[in-house]
């Protein structure tokens, strides 16, 4: 297969010249690209919300896990794109090793942030089902669940095994 004269990687560019393949990179890229369609998902389906009719009948405190919800949905959109965008204005990257470095904190944060929009949506949408309480416990469910997976998880197979 021939390359395409029209699409260059960074590798391609001045600066990026004597910089050894850098799978680690590519990883994070393919990482992001999984992660972030939940997150645009997620606060698609919030902004929309308010705009059913039925939305303005919830009580205010339900509101307020609302704002609550999409404002760390939107974060999370903002920091899990925010690679993707600072790679395309910066290019050529000079300093990889940097860079990485901050879109790892990025996506980081970002995953915390659509974590928290996760276990607040799921408050909000069972407690319109079945009441306040149940809400609550399928909520702190949910946040057990994603800090398990998401954080535990990696976490102690880091320690224990080599992955």
């Amino acid at each position: 297969m021939k390359a395409d004269p029209e699409h260059k990687s960074d590798r391609d560019l001045p600066g990026d010249a004597d910089l050894p393949d850098d799978g680690d990179f590519s990883d994070m890229l393919s990482e992001m690209r999984i992660v972030l369609p939940g997150a645009q998902m997620l606060a698609a389906f919030l902004i929309i919300l308010p705009f059913n009719g039925g939305f303005r009948h919830i009580v205010q405190s339900e509101k307020y896990v609302f704002l609550a919800t999409l404002l760390f949905a939107l974060t999370s959109l903002i920091l899990l794109s925010a690679p993707a965008v600072q790679h395309r204005v910066m290019r050529p990257l000079m300093n990889r090793e940097r860079f990485k470095s901050l879109a790892t904190r990025q996506i980081v944060a970002g995953s915390v942030a659509l974590g928290i929009a996760l276990v607040l949506g799921t408050n909000l949408v069972v407690s319109e089902v079945f009441g306040h309480h149940v809400g609550l416990v399928v909520a702190a469910v949910i946040g057990i669940i994603v800090a398990a997976v998401w954080w535990l998880l990696p976490l102690w197979l880091k320690r224990n095994t080599r992955i």
